[in-house]
């Protein structure tokens, strides 16, 4: 009888993060998080991607592709001046380019980082103003926004950091299609106290991801009781699968998910 693939963890499903966990083309990628026994796949930018073979391989394996990200880093979704028109067809490109990944209802956006001159609170005004006008977009394509915050310490000179920015900025948008995609790392070495946290702000989150703290591999390298976040995670009903947004240690991507799979084991 074969040993059960650690991708397969027992309690809590995990999306794979390909572009952190693997190397090669989309496919190659996603046959790897096959091979390992992940039930879901995540991903970065989906422009470089052939989408369609990759759905092909992700449905012959009954996989999901959990989000993408539509926005990254720039100064542009922050930057007043930056014309809300090419927003909002953005997002709607990636409204139509997420149709084409199975179970793909979620699309990461970055809010940028410091545009020289503006305040915070001028910088998160425009990211409201833009995303208030692309929920008419993905109402109509049932498709949802997730905010990341970042942190200081790996993204010095950004305009979000930490869950209360973030909620803020869910809370003044005021619609369901905008959440945030809490990342536990970045939440970690922002502010800390995650399991609080988390309680405070299950109704604003879209996505959990997470890696360990401080050198962002899998759970179990760092400071973070993962064990107990999953557990709380499940307990509090948020949603599934989590985004394994973590680097391999010694990029041994087998070995990260023996060590994950045991951690989730013991978060019952």
């Amino acid at each position: 009888m074969s040993a059960p693939l650690p991708g397969r963890t027992p309690h809590t499903p995990i999306a794979v993060n390909i572009e952190m966990w693997f190397e090669g083309d989309f496919v190659s990628r996603i046959e790897q998080s096959v091979a390992l026994g992940f039930p879901a796949i995540e991903l970065w930018t989906w422009k470089d991607k052939d989408l369609h073979a990759g759905a092909a391989v992700l449905a012959k394996h009954g996989m999901t592709a959990t989000q993408f990200t539509a926005w990254g880093f720039g100064k542009e979704i922050n930057d007043p001046s930056f014309p809300v028109e090419k927003f909002v067809a953005e997002i709607e490109a990636s409204c139509e380019a997420a149709k084409i990944l199975p179970g793909c209802d979620l699309m990461t956006v970055v809010c940028g980082d410091n545009v020289p001159g503006l305040t915070k609170e001028q910088m998160h005004a425009a990211v409201v103003e833009k995303l208030k006008a692309a929920v008419p977009v993905l109402e109509k394509s049932g498709k949802t926004v997730i905010l990341e915050p970042m942190n200081p310490y790996n993204h010095p000179d950004h305009c979000l950091y930490g869950s209360a920015d973030g909620i803020a900025l869910c809370e003044a948008i005021g619609s369901e299609h905008v959440k945030l995609n809490w990342d536990l790392f970045h939440m970690q070495r922002t502010e800390g106290n995650l399991i609080d946290n988390l309680r405070k702000g299950a109704k604003w989150i879209g996505y959990v991801q997470f890696a360990d703290s401080p050198d962002r591999h899998e759970p179990s390298t760092g400071e973070v009781n993962y064990g107990e976040v999953f557990r709380v995670v499940r307990e509090l009903g948020l949603p599934l699968p989590l985004g394994a947004e973590c680097i391999p240690q010694d990029m041994d991507a087998r070995r990260a998910a023996e060590r994950l799979h045991a951690v989730d084991a013991a978060s019952a």
